[in-house]
């Protein structure tokens, strides 16, 4: 398990995974919401300090690791974007998450190279959001495990999934650095 508690599986239960992804965006602006992630991504890095590649429970990832889920996830996103706008109706893969953050190995991962490659790509796909006319961002694929999923629907979920990963650091940082703390705590003293 890769979150805290129990939240939808995205492949098991794509229509929940969906609600819960627009949820957290609501009515707010996708593409505000996602350059603000352009901001708070080293912010994380930097909060994590020393503890960047601990797992705050067995099967959990560390912050390191959910640096690099995000910039898969954006990864990915980046060629969904242009496979839609680009093709009519193209097939639109899924991909194991877990897997990706496995044997990617981004818990060994240089996190310097991991913000430079998101930067990047979330600032070309904005750039491309923004010149894309709105009429053409409900133009469709056909996604593996979700069935018809527009450039639009895409680029809100992308939001919401910065959302949730990025609430899910922060309580990473934090029970590590409870975790921590408790055990020096144990420590004996001389």
């Amino acid at each position: 398990m890769t979150t805290e508690g129990r939240s939808p599986d995205p492949i098991a239960e794509p229509n929940a995974y969906q609600a819960m992804l627009l949820g957290l965006l609501g009515s707010d602006d996708p593409a505000a919401v996602q350059s603000r992630t352009l901001t708070e991504l080293p912010g994380l890095v930097t909060a994590a300090g020393p503890n960047l590649r601990t797992s705050p429970a067995p099967g959990e990832w560390s912050v390191v690791e959910l640096l690099g889920h995000i910039t898969d996830a954006e990864l990915v996103a980046s060629g969904r974007y242009r496979w839609i706008l680009a093709h009519d109706t193209p097939p639109i893969p899924g991909y194991d998450q877990d897997l990706w953050a496995s044997r990617l190995r981004h818990r060994d991962a240089d996190p310097a190279e991991l913000l430079a490659l998101h930067a990047a790509l979330r600032t070309a796909n904005l750039a491309l959001w923004r010149r894309t006319p709105v009429e053409e961002r409900s133009r469709y694929g056909i996604h593996a495990e979700r069935g018809p999923e527009s450039c639009e629907l895409t680029f809100r979920l992308l939001a919401g999934h910065d959302r949730f990963h990025i609430d899910q650091a922060r309580r990473t940082i934090e029970q590590v650095r409870a975790a921590s703390g408790a055990e020096r705590s144990r420590t004996p003293q001389s």
